[in-house]
């Protein structure tokens, strides 16, 4: 995937005058079935989440509370996105590098992932991103 292909996407919003529900399904709203869920939060001001790449997992980011962006990377090319409601969710793809940077006081990110944790599926150092984008094998 190319980060030009990246684009937030609309989640199904039911209104009602008790509080609003939002609702995704695996392999429905969401391209993969969920294997992993788990949120960021309390992120201290100034500091930066993300900063590598998977060779496998993919990942749909939803900002429940709070905003941040989430700058993606595919060795070529960068886009920088805003999440700010709990409506909107990003895809990332596999073999995209990502940072997250901005929390707002008391945000909270909510990741829908692909794959089970798996160390060895993690890219953690920018030259090796780059190695790994640039060899057509993998």
């Amino acid at each position: 995937m190319k980060v030009s292909e990246a684009c937030l996407t609309d989640i199904k919003k039911i209104t009602d005058y008790r509080g609003n529900l939002s609702v995704v399904e695996e392999l429905k709203d969401i391209p993969f079935k969920i294997a992993r869920a788990y949120w960021v939060y309390d992120v201290p001001g100034g500091e930066c989440r993300g900063g590598h790449a998977h060779k496998t997992l993919k990942q749909f980011l939803v900002a429940l509370s709070g905003s941040f962006t989430v700058t993606l990377d595919d060795g070529t090319e960068k886009r920088t996105f805003l999440l700010n409601h709990p409506y909107q969710g990003l895809l990332i793809e596999t073999g995209i590098w990502r940072t997250m940077d901005d929390f707002s006081s008391g945000a909270v990110c909510l990741v829908l992932a692909s794959e089970v944790y798996d160390e060895d599926d993690y890219i953690r150092e920018y030259d090796k991103f780059l190695e790994y984008v640039s060899d057509a094998d993998h």
